[in-house]
């Protein structure tokens, strides 16, 4: 389940009430120590702040950019603003862990001047707003590599693959299958906006398309290649499975 919410708009989450009852939640969580109503999240320019209505548990917020950076809000905490571009929120509970992920908005910079910028009118957007600092610009760049070092239409390196191929960066070689593919999903959803013809696209072909914008626009080029880590041996073979 996906929602999209502009500036000021609001999702609430939460265990919910009885079956028909209208108690307005967004995303429902079956787990009895979730709150009816445990908190919602709230859009705003370029963040999006989180408040918890749970006067018992605090919420962790992580950020799978960092090395186990995260945040936690604390019961009734109000409109607590959250600097992750995306972020996973977990709930406590009971039973399997209660989480979801949030895509925030771009975080907006001051324009360089120019022609482009600081006279009047409308700003003008880039296309595709990339920080080549970030944990999943070096996801992206894992995904290319085969690519850029052949020119060849050779199939995209799987999930597990990437895992490997960044296990011995100095700063997120710990990153695992779940974490690559929740920055696959953004790359895909937010930074890249692709669109997948059907349903049974969804695996190979998001990452696919993913790596074919990034190459047929430029966003990623052989200069990129060195924030990977030395290969161990031999070339990258990528699979047909993700």
């Amino acid at each position: 389940m996906t929602l999209r919410l502009g500036p000021g708009q609001v999702a609430r989450f939460g265990r919910g009430g009885c079956a028909g009852d209208g108690d307005g939640v967004d995303l429902r969580f079956d787990d009895p120590a979730v709150s009816r109503l445990a908190g919602e999240i709230r859009a705003t320019d370029d963040h999006w702040q989180l408040t918890n209505h749970s006067t018992t548990h605090g919420y962790l917020v992580e950020n799978p950019e960092g090395a186990g950076e995260y945040l936690r809000v604390p019961p009734r905490r109000v409109g607590a603003p959250i600097p992750f571009e995306f972020a996973r929120v977990v709930l406590p509970a009971r039973g399997p862990a209660v989480a979801f992920q949030v895509f925030a908005p771009d975080h907006v910079y001051l324009d360089t001047g120019g022609p482009g910028g600081g006279g009047p009118g409308t700003r003008t957007l880039t296309a595709y707003s990339l920080d080549e600092t970030a944990a999943y610009f070096l996801v992206l760049v894992a995904l290319c590599e085969p690519r850029l070092r052949d020119e060849s239409a050779v199939a995209v390196p799987t999930t597990p693959q990437i895992v490997e191929r960044l296990r011995d960066h100095p700063v997120h070689g710990g990153l695992t299958a779940r974490a690559v593919t929740a920055h696959l999903d953004y790359l895909a959803e937010e930074k890249l906006r692709v669109r997948l013809p059907d349903a049974s696209a969804r695996r190979t072909g998001k990452r696919e398309a993913v790596a074919g914008v990034a190459l047929r626009f430029g966003l990623v080029r052989e200069d990129h290649l060195p924030l990977l880590p030395a290969r161990r041996r031999g070339p990258l073979v990528p699979g047909a499975a993700g």
